[in-house]
């Protein structure tokens, strides 16, 4: 039990992460050890295992799919997102530099955590990385859309949102928000619209399933270049996640809500002129420890 419920609550902390936009699920599932296994139970939903399920072999498919893992993961998830929704968009809109530093500071040290899997260092490795900083960052540079409301679209939006929710440094919300549809999902969420979500649900399934043999097999013939590829990630995103912005352009959305369109990065006012200056630096200290404090439990607990 308390095995399970370590994991529902890991589960929680990449539920959290993947509702903010620029901070990926995949991130907080690789720096408390559970990314690749996740990524191969998810991938032992084949054709296979559905063959025991459908033959009524339930006990034997389960096995198959490490089914304890993955529903404890899912329902972690689940309880984040359905608890967190409001509270992360309120605490976006309120106290952005606050909680942008926090998770400047947790990108920051995963990019080094992740960094330090990597066994061998060579060319092909570096290259992995430099593309997977360039990849991240021209995401980051994307201008939101406006899109429509079409079910096809929201079920594409939930596979490619699930996708980039996997990848470390790819977050799936930010996806959703490239795609125009974050606010919309947010919504739906909130005001639990089970059509959207069965709809948005069915695409994440189907691009899940389908994206994590993609990585499973990467992981397994090229590990060192997929992790540098990851860890590149991580480092690219830290452009959208920069606590401290200015507007450039802004624009209503179908909502009439006004929203920022074009952003850029600057720096900090000084103390007196920015109050939240000091706790801001100390959020992103937390989180950069935060991350090594958790690297430094698991490893003694192996021991």
């Amino acid at each position: 039990m308390i095995k399970y419920l370590t994991l529902v609550i890991k589960g929680m902390a990449m539920g959290a992460a993947d509702v903010v936009p620029g901070v990926s699920g995949g991130t907080i599932a690789f720096i408390t050890g559970i990314y690749e296994e996740l990524i191969f139970s998810i991938k032992s939903i084949n054709l296979k295992s559905l063959k025991l399920l459908f033959r009524g072999r339930i006990a034997a498919f389960w096995k198959a799919i490490n089914g304890n893992f993955l529903v404890s993961i899912v329902v972690g998830i689940g309880i984040s997102i359905l608890s967190l929704a409001r509270l992360l968009t309120f605490i976006l809109i309120n106290y952005p530099e606050l909680i942008w530093s926090f998770f400047f500071g947790l990108i920051v040290a995963s990019a080094i955590y992740v960094a330090k899997q990597i066994k061998v260092w060579n060319a092909s490795t570096w290259i992995s990385l430099i593309a997977g900083i360039v990849v991240a960052y021209v995401i980051t540079e994307i201008t939101p859309a406006e899109t429509t409301d079409a079910w096809w679209f929201i079920f594409l939006s939930g596979a490619i949102a699930i996708c980039a929710m996997i990848l470390p440094g790819i977050s799936g919300s930010f996806i959703l928000l490239l795609l125009g549809k974050y606010t919309y999902i947010m919504a739906a969420v909130s005001n639990l619209e089970i059509g959207i979500l069965v709809i948005f649900l069915a695409g994440a399934v189907v691009g899940i399933v389908s994206f994590s043999n993609v990585l499973a097999f990467l992981l397994k013939k090229y590990h060192n270049q997929t992790i540098a590829l990851l860890a590149g990630f991580m480092v690219g995103s830290l452009n959208k996640v920069w606590p401290w912005k200015n507007n450039i352009e802004m624009f209503t959305n179908r909502h009439g809500v006004l929203k920022p369109l074009v952003q850029e990065n600057v720096l900090p006012q000084n103390f007196q002129g920015d109050p939240h200056l000091y706790g801001a630096i100390a959020l992103a200290i937390a989180g950069f420890v935060l991350i090594f404090a958790i690297e430094w439990l698991a490893t003694r607990k192996k021991v």
